[in-house]
């Protein structure tokens, strides 16, 4: 190990000169230390950011792997969702962190990125949504040991993921008007909002300390008396000659409930189960439970503000920045307010084709059938007037409300609502076979010696 001037100064005494050289089995000790420490520092270093991944020629190191480990246990653990062992977490957080980079790169070949404003904004909403400002949701984070650098990233991430999954995947997603009727015929129940349900009860009670004989013993009888329910036998019937719960003579009637107040066991469930619909035996400290959902009071509202609008859309790419698409707007925003025709220069210069074609025009839009950023435009301007450029997940818009009408909507909503129903479910296929396919077309290569993180 050699040492500079400088070096050989620092390791002195508090004395100069020949006095402050240190003996010489001391020096030979201090210069042993030194040296194993800086190995131990450099090995730690090393294993710190050891290669974990290759995902095409990009890299996945084991800080990263950390990073996402530290992100992913705290939004586990606020869900209430288990966390599980470490080489499990570190497996499933890792095909994530490939996902993420596969798709980071996608987008980065698209031209797709996320600028300060847009992130700055999202961190604020989320802050809002928390009832926090920004400094304390970054107080609250970093008390739970998540770095707030971290957090902004991964928002960025989640923002940019969006964005190319929006271009990639939806403009594919199409939906027939056979599809919406076929779809009301099964579950038009579950698109009415809620606001009350009534329910109906039995319970298989287990003994405080039940034995596995005695649990599957029970769990038996409660998958036998919902078969027999599905089936068409009576519900109260079966709840008076079998339940052991407290409104057992009752039928199991357990009445109507507000939504927030409906039993926990069930309160996910009650939000989407058909009129009618029975679950399968739910099991509790007290025993295996059956619900059936037995009536549903709610509703579709039957006057809606609608709103006749058109706009242009500018998307951003590799050769059109936030910034590149901004001034464009802004740019035709002064040739309309000048008197070009609207329609006119939709056609010539949007980027959303289906409506470019028609002038820009989207026809009579409700509440809730746009994004959010585009809705709270669409909700502020007067009729004719002409909104500043403005962003939202599929790029910058120029919009103009036209007209308002208030309408009876109830059916169109209903078939609104079948309609976005299915696009959901479509969208979730389709974002699986294009997730596949990413991972298919790339080259990832693991390090599978690399230790699992410790937690």
């Amino acid at each position: 190990m050699v040492m500079t001037q400088t070096e050989r100064r620092d390791r002195r005494g508090p004395g100069a000169g020949a006095a402050g050289i240190l003996p010489l089995g001391v020096a030979l000790l201090l210069w042993l230390w030194l040296g194993v420490c800086w190995l131990d520092c450099a090995a730690a270093a090393e294993a710190l950011d050891s290669i974990v991944a290759v995902v095409n020629e990009d890299v996945i190191v084991q800080s990263d792997l950390l990073n996402e480990i530290n992100l992913t246990v705290p939004q586990l653990k606020q869900r209430g969702s288990p966390v599980p062992p470490s080489e499990q977490l570190r497996k499933q957080v890792l095909d994530r962190l490939i996902m993420k980079r596969l798709q980071q790169q996608r987008a980065k070949q698209l031209g797709i990125t996320v600028d300060e404003a847009t992130l700055t904004a999202a961190i604020q909403t989320i802050a809002g949504r928390n009832g926090l400002s920004v400094e304390e949701l970054k107080t609250s984070l970093e008390s739970g040991h998540v770095r707030f650098q971290d957090f902004r990233e991964d928002t960025r991430m989640q923002i940019l993921l969006g964005r190319l999954q929006s271009q990639e995947v939806m403009p594919g997603i199409q939906v027939s008007d056979q599809e919406v009727e076929r779809f009301l015929q099964r579950e038009k129940g579950k698109l009415i909002p809620r606001e009350q349900v009534r329910l109906q009860h039995i319970l298989i009670a287990l003994p405080d300390q039940p034995t596995p004989a005695q649990v599957t013993q029970a769990e038996a009888k409660a998958k036998q008396l919902v078969g027999r329910l599905r089936g068409g036998a009576d519900f109260a019937a079966v709840a008076a000659a079998n339940s052991e719960g407290r409104t057992a003579l009752q039928g199991g009637d357990l009445g109507w409930f507000e939504m927030a107040a409906v039993p926990s066991l069930v309160a996910d469930k009650a939000q989407t189960m058909a009129k009618g619909e029975i679950t399968d035996p739910i099991r509790t400290p007290s025993g295996f439970n059956i619900i059936r959902l037995t009536d549903i009071q709610g509703g579709l509202p039957s006057n809606v503000t609608q709103y006749k609008t058109r706009h242009i859309l500018v998307r951003t790419n590799e050769l059109v920045s936030d910034s590149d698409a901004k001034t464009r707007l802004n740019q035709l925003r002064m040739r309309i307010t000048g008197g070009d025709d609207f329609a006119t220069l939709a056609r010539a210069h949007s980027d959303d084709t289906g409506s470019a074609l028609k002038g820009g025009d989207l026809g009579w839009v409700s509440p809730g059938d746009t994004v959010p950023e585009f809705e709270s435009v669409m909700l502020k301007i007067n009729p004719n007037e002409l909104s500043e450029p403005f962003h939202s997940s599929f790029g910058w818009h120029l919009l103009q409300v036209q007209e308002r009408r208030t309408q009876d909507t109830a059916d169109e909503l209903l078939r609104l609502r079948a309609r976005e129903a299915i696009q959901r479910r479509k969208a979730e296929e389709a974002m699986q076979a294009w997730l596949k396919r990413l991972r298919d077309e790339a080259y990832v290569q693991l390090r599978s010696d690399d230790p699992a993180p410790k937690r």
